[in-house]
């Protein structure tokens, strides 16, 4: 049975735009633009601080990776007193994915990402702006093994690197957002840190498996082990919304991506589980503001690949 996240990312349709490497030695800081969608870095060795506004340095050391989720501008440095030069055009990335600066003392490694435009928002809106997975974390383990392999494409450069290291960010990607579930403990806002809770992560999965199935609220807590009242409560607090609201949200995603595919309105309400077109295109216009026959001919429905960085961005 397909998990939320696998089913969310399928439906996000989540790409690597581009990973890139950088060594520096010496005494260094470099300042970075904002990164409106996702992007992951990685301390292959020695150790930096990153400086997000606002918010006292992050000292990172090797093994840690991080990820920024629609983060300000950011600053990366071995010495946090010292004045940022840009870190975009002190480098040529538009002709190289490795980039050095005096040394080799610290090497990092970087990923950013691309989403389908028009579902970006669940992903984004259940993660925080930066997200650390420690070097001491047992999903850092994992990490270092994909990041062994993902430096040495990028360094060496053989047939099919492009594909590798999309290939390889990708699975990255889910092991950081494994990783921060499990920190979380269910703690955190979100499906994501949901998903860590044995209780409603698996009726989010269960809600994923069977999307056209007619869920209840007491069916789904009887699954899962919990009362009913106890069960809402908790999925509210975590999640940010009711059980069935969280599910006809997913469903009129699931909707809107398949009539974009071209799929017909009957074929799509029997899919997510409406037994009349009547009955789907209410709920459709309920929460996309138009009905499903007249969704894609509106001018906000024309969805496109969201936020691809320029190439010289690291």
């Amino acid at each position: 049975m397909i998990d939320a996240l696998s089913d969310i990312l399928s439906l996000l349709d989540v790409r690597s735009a581009r990973c890139t490497r950088f060594e520096a030695g010496g005494r260094w800081a470099f300042q970075f633009p904002a990164k409106p969608r996702l992007k992951f870095t990685a301390v292959l060795r020695g150790e930096c601080w990153i400086i997000l506004p606002g918010e006292d340095p992050h000292h990172l050391v090797a093994g840690d990776t991080f990820l920024l989720a629609e983060a300000p501008e950011y600053i990366l440095a071995n010495d946090p007193h010292l004045t940022p030069q840009d870190g975009i055009v002190s480098f040529d990335w538009e002709h190289s994915d490795v980039a050095h600066h005096g040394g080799s003392e610290t090497v990092l490694l970087a990923g950013s990402f691309v989403f389908e435009a028009l579902y970006i928002r669940l992903l984004l809106d259940a993660l925080p702006s930066f997200m650390l997975i420690p070097s001491r974390d047992l999903a850092a383990t994992v990490l270092r093994d994909l990041l062994m392999v993902l430096d040495r494409e990028i360094r060496v450069g053989q047939m099919g690197k492009s594909l590798v290291t999309r290939r390889l960010a990708e699975v990255l990607l889910v092991q950081v957002l494994r990783g921060y579930a499990a920190r979380s403990g269910g703690t955190g806002s979100g499906w994501i840190a949901a998903a860590a809770d044995p209780h409603i992560g698996a009726a989010l999965n269960l809600m994923h498996g069977d999307i056209a199935h007619r869920w209840t609220v007491a069916g789904l807590a009887r699954t899962v082990g919990m009362s009913r009242s106890a069960f809402a409560l908790a999925f509210k607090q975590m999640v940010g919304t009711p059980p069935l609201d969280y599910l006809l949200r997913w469903r009129m995603e699931v909707a809107r991506d398949a009539l974009r595919r071209g799929e017909t309105v009957a074929t799509v309400a029997a899919r997510v589980g409406y037994a009349s077109e009547s009955a789907f295109g209410n709920a459709f216009k309920r929460t996309h503001g138009t009905a499903p026959k007249r969704y894609w001919s509106s001018a906000d429905a024309q969805g496109h690949y969201a936020s691809k960085e320029p190439v010289n961005r690291q």
